[in-house]
């Protein structure tokens, strides 16, 4: 028997941390490799989005999916969206980085200045206002942004000062950079449900003429699960505009996947029935995956780990899960939220049974039900849906109904005193 040591613990219950065995996503990768090697053949293609619940490895994905785009020698950049913050100045960054990328290749250093001068107008023409209307008051002091480009900002290129019209120009111009070294741009967007109306149209105008004309530059985006409606509400022909796919908790082979491949390189073993509890007690979410793993590691004497070892653990897995992913959620909520989320909690129970419950991924309570249950008027609740919506804890994604963002959040609700 192999003692398990605890400094050796391989298992990352982290945000946004890769874990140390990604496992279950093997068809992403394939499809982002195929749509890769179809744009460098000049063929036609999509950009990406990638739509779950929160703790199914979205942002892991993302930069999983980055990784392999460097790997051709693509030019990438990264944002991750705020709420009530246009993109032009994170997109600008972005594109930035993936220039400077792709700059040491290209035989015309001139081309690349007078890119840069057309991102840094770009840039420079939303720094008016934080959402870059014209007309407006001064800037404040914070919004006087510099992009750090050394060229000087062009004319009549990307500064109109309408985000689809700048948007469209100046990703025809970074595609037209990435086709002259044969290769591509990325554009990685994080958290994308909480981009802006007229910023989701305008990136949406963007991807639809670089489709037009097969230029080399994708948006690869990242969401909860309604990004489709909200894509959807800014322009009907996104539904065919990108390439959806939908991360999902992972299978019992996935799952134990996870678990052992990163055990047996530290010469550790899992008997079947431990793995029979992680996998029940997980619900094959990734991040509850790695944290149920860390602690049952931690607490594990000697290889093989038995299913009284997951029990010892499991409580501090919840209790760290309590604290960290669901606690921290719901102390950002006001009292009128909470409420709001309590009803929810109880209505996700199917038949009165706690042990069946809708509050997974494909889970919806109708908001006219929430509203019965707290006797008040559905428009009386609308602020509290909309800013639980807007802090990303639940989301629409059919009209009239609401489900929680965060996997077994009704559960962890209902487990709280009122």
């Amino acid at each position: 028997m192999r003692d398990v040591d605890p400094v050796r613990n391989p298992y990352a219950p982290g945000a946004g941390q890769r874990p140390p065995e990604l496992a279950g996503r093997g068809r992403e990768l394939d499809v982002f490799d195929v749509v890769l090697e179809r744009i460098a053949r000049g063929r036609p293609e999509r950009s990406l989005m990638l739509t779950g619940l929160r703790g199914v490895g979205k942002t892991v994905l993302l930069n999983t999916l980055r990784s392999q785009a460097i790997g051709r020698l693509w030019g990438t950049g990264k944002i991750e969206a705020r709420p009530d913050q246009s993109v032009r100045r994170p997109v600008a960054a972005a594109l930035h980085m993936a220039v400077r990328e792709l700059a040491p290749r290209h035989r015309a250093p001139e081309r690349i200045d007078a890119f840069l001068g057309v991102l840094k107008a770009f840039a420079q023409r939303g720094a008016a206002t934080p959402t870059g209307r014209r007309g407006t008051a001064a800037p404040r002091l914070r919004d006087r942004w510099q992009p750090g480009i050394d060229v000087p900002a062009s004319s009549g290129r990307a500064d109109s000062g309408d985000i689809e019209i700048d948007l469209v120009e100046l990703f025809t111009d970074a595609a037209s950079v990435a086709a002259d070294v044969g290769t591509g741009i990325a554009v990685f967007i994080d958290e994308m449900q909480d981009v802006g109306p007229e910023d989701v149209s305008a990136l949406c105008a963007a991807c639809h003429e670089l489709s037009q004309i097969g230029a080399p530059l994708i948006v690869v985006g990242a969401g909860l699960p309604h990004l489709p409606a909200v894509l959807s509400a800014a322009k009907s022909y996104s539904e065919r505009l990108y390439r959806y796919q939908r991360i999902d908790r992972l299978d019992r082979l996935a799952a134990d996947q996870a678990l052992c491949a990163p055990a047996a390189r530290e010469e550790v073993e899992y008997e079947p029935k431990a793995l029979d509890l992680l996998y029940e007690s997980s619900g094959g979410y990734p991040y509850f995956v790695q944290a149920y793993g860390k602690a049952t590691w931690d607490h594990a004497p000697r290889s093989p780990i038995t299913a009284a070892d997951v029990r010892v653990a499991a409580p501090e897995a919840e209790a760290e899960l309590a604290v960290g992913f669901f606690g921290s959620r719901f102390e950002r909520a006001t009292p009128a939220e909470r409420e709001y989320m309590r009803a929810m909690a109880t209505l996700s129970r199917v038949d009165g049974d706690p042990a069946e419950s809708r509050d997974d991924m494909d889970a919806a309570v109708p908001t006219a039900e929430i509203a019965r249950s707290l006797e008040r008027k559905p428009a009386s609740l609308s602020p509290a849906r909309d800013a639980l919506i807007k802090k990303g804890l639940i989301y629409s994604g059919e009209r009239g109904t609401v489900a929680f963002t965060v996997p077994h959040f009704g559960r962890y609700l209902r487990t709280q005193p009122g």
